[in-house]
């Protein structure tokens, strides 16, 4: 009756099935405002009937109209811009707190490493002067080795080379304890 008094179209109105499944919806239901309006004599809101949306009152303590409106997009998207707004300040320090984490774990990390650095550059000097240390004992052990050598039972050519060891030996002890000296004295031809 209501889709034929405002003119919707020409034709009756054929989907009262689906009329009947949506009309206590409270999208559908017609809330009284004003007086009732007829038009060609005819009343566009019946008060016996309720098969129709316009037919359907409403009672004062309805639930539907106590119900809030929801929310429109437009002030959905600005409590969203307020809200982004804070969570971005607030993504903003957690990334600041976090970067002063990093650079406070890199420093320390920095750190270790010098240390440890250090320790193996000691470790390393040590370990150097350990195989000096042994070097030298050994060549000590065999300079004296080298000097109490008996030559008397060995041919000509041996007992020369032992010589000659001997005063390498001898050169070697003069430049290590005194430095540079006058040695004229290990060259002459007499054992």
């Amino acid at each position: 009756m209501w889709y034929g008094a405002t003119g919707q179209g020409k034709k009756d109105f054929n989907h009262t099935q689906c009329w009947e499944v949506v009309k206590h919806c409270p999208k559908f239901s017609v809330i009284r405002t004003a007086p009732t309006v007829v038009l060609n004599e005819t009343p566009l809101h019946d008060l016996q009937s309720s098969d129709s949306p316009m037919e359907s009152p409403m009672s004062e303590d309805s639930p539907i109209e106590k119900e809030p409106r929801p929310i429109g997009r437009k002030a959905a998207k600005a409590k969203r811009g307020i809200n982004s707004t804070s969570n971005s300040s607030k993504f903003l320090e957690e990334i600041a707190r976090q970067n002063a984490l990093r650079i406070e774990i890199d420093k320390k990390a920095q750190e270790d490493d010098r240390a440890m650095a250090i320790e193996f550059a000691k470790e390393r000097e040590y370990l150097r002067k350990e195989r000096e240390y042994k070097r030298k004992e050994n060549e000590e052990k065999k300079d004296r080795e080298t000097m109490a050598m008996d030559t008397s039972h060995m041919s000509p050519e041996t007992k020369q080379y032992w010589k000659l060891e001997r005063r390498a030996i001898m050169r070697r002890k003069l430049f290590q304890d005194d430095g540079p000296s006058n040695t004229d004295w290990l060259n002459d031809e007499n054992p």
